[in-house]
């Protein structure tokens, strides 16, 4: 399988301005190979044919363009190559109804990363510190803050500059094992309703609280309103753009942080995660509470959870949502509620649980019926839970407290 590991590097200002003459070659050739690319007729050859052939001008370019032979020769070629990525990311958004236009030309701030493929680049210890030796370009000291896997092949590394001007590189890793099976006969199953009050209400009664970043959120709308009164080019419009892309940064560490962990404990503790698949973008467009649904990353959640399920060999499911909240998980009659009402009491059979709770128990339900697993039908409440076993929350966690880091101690935030 092929992981990504992300490490920050240590340049010194020297370095600073190393990488960036790089990344800044990088760019400009990429807009060179795009006005290009533009001049081929489409009817000349395929996407890849195409951009190949510019591809293989890079050498003649080496007579008149003096900067381009201070730069390692996979790097331009990667840099002309992503011509090819962008062209396919457009004709996607395009297949699903977005209207797009043609590639503009990358002005400094929207190209930040040069990467260096299958060679050039190699970790080295020096001077009791760990150094990423990059060809052409310098020995950077990186922070490991995990170790790569001995059986991993590096194939790969992209050095990047984030908006505060930390530079990352991240390493394309293979690896030679396989991915376990996912049971045939799966014991320890769960279904997990996701929400803003309670991030997460699972069927085995925990229910983990959302996570509180109201004083980041307080100090980034305060950076941004000093950064709307500084004159746009100026040295202090400079310096507090910084400070507003370093809360923005502060806030998204934080919230990977913690969806890292928390699908790590799904994907490793369970044999089966039933989830719903939920369309978040449809859920944004709502004018109402469109903010804390963003804020909630419910489908970066998903996306997590589904890779570590592959990763640790755990079956993952995400049914259809619809009706999983009024659905009741003893006797499957549905009962309108509206959001307010927290409790989940069915007219028909008395069956009465958390709301959260419910829904989870249907999303289980679906996800052992859409699974197959012995089950030829919705499996109710009563025949997966013990009858003396309530189904309201037995625990409730807070994000960020002592009791999830207990839980998620095994956890590798990735």
């Amino acid at each position: 399988m092929y992981y990504a590991y992300k490490y920050r590097l240590k340049p010194s200002d020297s370095h600073r301005e190393e990488l960036d003459r790089h990344r800044d070659i990088c760019r400009q050739l990429y807009n060179h190979a795009l006005y290009r690319f533009n001049q081929i007729p489409e009817d000349t050859g395929t996407l890849n044919q195409r951009v190949r052939s510019i591809r293989d001008e890079i050498p003649s370019l080496k007579d008149w363009w003096d900067g381009l032979s201070d730069v390692y020769s996979t790097v331009l070629q990667t840099a002309v190559m992503r011509i090819e990525q962008n062209v396919k990311s457009l004709g996607g958004l395009k297949q699903n109804g977005y209207g797009v236009g043609q590639l503009n030309w990358k002005p400094p701030r929207e190209f930040r990363s040069f990467t260096y493929s299958q060679s050039g680049f190699k970790l080295d210890k020096k001077g009791g510190q760990t150094i990423l030796s990059l060809s052409k370009l310098a020995e950077i000291p990186i922070r490991l803050h995990r170790p790569i896997p001995d059986d991993a092949t590096l194939k790969q590394v992209t050095v990047k500059k984030e908006p505060t001007g930390e530079w990352f590189a991240t390493f394309g890793v293979e690896m030679d094992r396989e991915p376990p099976a996912p049971p045939e006969n799966p014991e320890k199953c769960v279904g997990i309703d996701v929400g803003i009050l309670k991030y997460a209400h699972d069927t085995d009664g925990t229910a983990v609280g959302s996570l509180d970043l109201c004083d980041e959120r307080e100090r980034l709308e305060r950076e941004q309103r000093k950064l709307s009164r500084k004159q746009h080019g100026s040295n202090n419009y400079e310096n507090q753009r910084r400070r507003v892309a370093e809360c923005h940064a502060d806030l998204r560490r934080k919230r990977r942080d913690f969806l890292h962990k928390l699908s790590n404990y799904y994907a490793r503790e369970y044999d089966l995660v039933a989830v719903e698949d939920l369309n978040v973008k449809g859920m944004i467009e709502s004018p109402s509470n469109s903010r804390n649904t963003a804020s909630a990353a419910w489908r970066t959640f998903l996306s997590l959870l589904e890779y570590k399920c592959e990763r640790e060999g755990t079956h993952f499911v995400a049914v259809n949502p619809r009706g999983t909240t009024k659905e009741c998980a003893s006797c499957g009659v549905s009962t309108d509620k509206p959001l307010w009402v927290r409790e989940h009491a069915c007219p028909a059979c008395g069956f009465e649980a958390d709301r959260d709770a419910n829904a989870a128990w249907n999303i289980l339900s679906r996800g052992l019926e859409d699974v197959g697993v012995g089950y030829s039908e919705s499996t109710p409440v009563e025949t997966a839970l013990p009858v003396d076993t309530p189904v309201s929350a037995k625990r409730v966690v807070e994000a960020g407290s002592p009791t999830l880091k207990e839980r998620t101690a095994s956890a590798v935030s990735e």
